[in-house]
């Protein structure tokens, strides 16, 4: 194409680009006057996941950072963090928090590529519109969603160019282009194994039935395999160069099976298949977790069997995820399906769409991969529609005034159920102005060798405020490591200090022996032991459940090294039978051994003999019994929390029935009820955030707000 296609290119891609970046930009209109969203004068993030790449960020611009606390320093997303904050002249805050919106919006450049390469300029530049704000592609790259999703989706679109490009020009120049981006891809996300491996498996089979003659196909199969393998990437990068030149070489062309030979062994033996089973095994089949120490084998509760991203989705939710709207989604099935009947090469948008397709059954997180290939097909099928109306005119004029009109129309209908959803979808950050004032309070009483217990949830947040050490977070919440913490937060306090103490200083102890294996064998230190089997062992107990149980009474504790602080957020009160899944088992069976009775809720009408607390259940004030559908069971104890005009809390209870089995708190400050049993009664969490009713023998309260309280242990 001449000069003048390229600079209609050039402003398509920049128009896109600049829309992209402005739909973004409606969430901060809409919270600019919300100062509770606001710290350190700018927006705070509306990820938990970002604070994990803001701490590596923060640590590589430091200089400094402690052994074994898990910062990032090392990954793609805290390098170019730390790279840009060196470069782009604003604080760091405002940098994360804009960096999604802007890398995000690269999405349409690729677009573009494509679709000018298939001749089709128009198409991609609606496709571009399209997929830059498509709802699921919204959602994980919005102003503050500073994630890896800022380019996970840019990368593999890249890629697709690059393929396309390669097998239909055959320059060697894409073999070279493609096997960096797989590089790059990977340096970003190492995830993207399984997304690579398709696009390898999709190629050899594109060569075998269309191109069985050409060595082109073979090389290029080559150039993927020495990307793909599980080595370094400055190997990886040599690698490539030394294959390009000796592609470039005709003489050695008769060789190119013998190096894909060499290839494919080298490949398998780095890694081969096994990440792609393991991903599949996490996301898709959802294993609960055996972990087997001396003898000992323990069962934990898996947490993708709680997660929502990790969950079955319906059908309609899934179409408007990646099109915006049902119809949509069916329009861009069949426009990819004339698409590839026009263009055999586009057959290499499948690994996308059966990524995008996996949502079914693996989750929405994964209806992002479709979106790119969808957008290009109801982009393809509408101007193939809008053709077709030319056809039926004598005047020419009328035809493409009306061909305009419906290209127009249809775009904007296309568009707007995806810009409606961005009005709409107001997500908060994701903590509030106060609770980060506490934690900054809190960091300047505690060292950074310090550990805070709380749920996984909110460990990078305070992993990033606080700077201490958590025990979980958002990427170490496996059900082996997610079981203490959990009994933790849901049995009596006396268990929950003594099992926090033993947790850190084990915790801390497998740290030093695996930093002593790393002195002998030079691999990288890790956990080398699961805490709960190994205590129990050492406790001389061959059932770790009588080792829990031990907890309740006095045990010989192991030295104290540093500081514990529980940190009970009232964000927690929500998920609290999440979080009791995962210690509410028999784990020497795996077993379900309690279910708990855990009811929540801030819609109630006061009557004059009955309170209606929703779902079939009401409090009869008269007998002081809880009617729970056609069950009527007594009520232990009515708490009523809040605080007084000094800011001070305080709380009136009363004793009803001795031998009831539930008990119901008013939080008025929260304006909600809570029904619990007497087990979730006496846990921790309820008795420290919810009554403030710390057992001097083990807390010490540090700071008490109605967001979150924290407590320091003292044994």
């Amino acid at each position: 194409m001449d000069l003048r296609h390229k600079s209609y290119v050039a402003l398509y891609c920049l128009i896109a680009f600049a829309f992209s970046i402005a739909i973004r930009l409606i969430w901060v209109y809409q919270f600019s006057n919300f100062e509770s969203f606001h710290y350190a004068d700018t927006f705070m993030i509306n990820t938990n996941d970002g604070y994990y790449w803001a701490e590596g960020a923060r640590d590589l611009l430091a200089g400094t950072h402690q052994k074994f606390d898990g910062s990032p320093i090392d990954q793609a997303p805290a390098q170019l963090t730390f790279l840009l904050a060196k470069i782009v002249p604003v604080s760091f805050e405002t940098l994360i928090f804009y960096m999604p919106a802007v890398l995000g919006s690269l999405i349409v450049f690729p677009m573009m590529l494509i679709a000018y390469n298939l001749g089709m300029i128009e198409v991609g530049f609606l496709a571009s519109l399209l997929a830059s704000i498509a709802v699921s592609y919204y959602n994980r790259t919005m102003i503050g969603y500073y994630d890896t999703d800022m380019l996970n989706i840019v990368f593999p679109t890249l890629l697709l160019w690059s393929l396309i490009l390669a097998l239909r020009t055959k320059e060697d120049k894409y073999l070279l282009i493609t096997a960096v981006e797989i590089i790059a891809y990977r340096w970003w996300y190492p995830q993207s194994y399984s997304l690579e491996f398709a696009y390898l498996g999709l190629i050899l089979v594109y060569a075998l039935v269309f191109e069985r003659k050409e060595s082109f196909p073979i090389k290029l199969i080559a150039m993927m395999l020495f990307a793909m393998m599980g080595l370094p990437i400055f190997t990886r990068l040599i690698g490539v160069s030394v294959l390009y030149a000796l592609f470039k070489q005709k003489k050695l062309a008769s060789y190119v099976w013998y190096i894909l030979a060499i290839g494919s062994i080298l490949f398998f033996a780095t890694g081969g298949f096994s990440p792609i089973w393991a991903q599949l095994k996490s996301y898709v089949f959802k294993d609960a977790i055996d972990v087997s120490q001396q003898g000992l084998e323990l069962h934990f509760f898996s947490v993708n069997q709680t997660i929502r991203e990790a969950g079955d989705i319906p059908f309609s939710v899934f179409a408007e995820r990646i099109s915006g709207h049902t119809i949509t989604f069916a329009a861009s099935i069949v426009g990819y399906a004339l698409l590839v009947r026009r263009y055999k090469a586009m057959l290499l948008g499948l690994p996308l769409m059966g990524l995008g397709f996996l949502a079914l059954w693996g989750g929405l997180r994964f209806t992002i991969y479709a979106v790119p290939v969808c957008a290009l097909g109801v982009a393809y099928l509408l101007f193939i529609l809008s053709s077709s109306i030319t056809g039926f005119f004598v005047n020419e004029t009328l035809g493409r005034i009306l061909k305009s009109g419906f290209v127009v129309t249809a775009s904007l209908a296309v568009l707007y159920p995806n810009v409606a959803h961005i009005i709409e979808y107001r997500v908060p950050t994701v903590l509030n102005k106060t609770e980060v004032e506490q934690l900054a309070s809190l960091r300047n009483n505690v060292g950074r060798e310090d550990y805070i217990v709380t749920w996984w949830d909110y460990g990078y947040p305070l992993r990033y405020y606080a700077d201490t050490k958590t025990l979980i977070d958002g990427g170490k919440h496996g059900g082996d490591v997610n079981f203490p913490v959990s009994f933790m937060l849901t049995n009596t306090q006396e268990s929950a200090a003594r099992l926090a103490r033993l947790e850190v200083e084990y915790t801390e102890k497998a740290f030093v022996t695996a930093e002593e294996n790393e002195t002998k064998t030079k691999e990288q230190p890790k956990k080398i032991i699961n805490n709960t089997a190994q205590m129990s062992l050492d406790y001389g107990f061959n059932n770790a459940n009588d080792f829990l149980d031990a907890l309740q009474t006095p045990l010989n504790l192991p030295q104290k090294t540093r500081e514990i602080y529980f940190y009970l957020p009232f964000r927690m009160l929500s998920i609290f039978p999440t979080v009791a899944q995962f210690s509410n088992l028999d784990i020497m069976s795996g077993k379900t051994v309690r279910h708990p009775f855990f009811y929540e809720t801030s819609r109630f009408q006061d009557g004059v003999k009955l309170l209606q607390l929703g779902n079939g259940i009401a409090l009869d004030k008269e007998k002081g019994a809880l009617k729970i559908g056609s069950n009527e069971v007594g009520v232990r104890t009515f708490i009523q929390t809040g605080y007084d005009e000094r800011g001070t809390f305080v709380k009136q209870q009363q004793s009803l029935h001795p031998n009831g089995e539930l008990n119901v708190i008013y939080m008025q400050t929260y304006n909600t009820f809570l029904i619990v049993d007497n087990a979730m009664f006496e846990s921790t969490y309820i008795q420290l955030f919810v009554l403030e009713n710390a057992d001097g023998r083990f807390f010490e309260p540090i700071s008490l707000e109605p967001y979150a309280k924290i407590y320091r242990l003292k044994i």
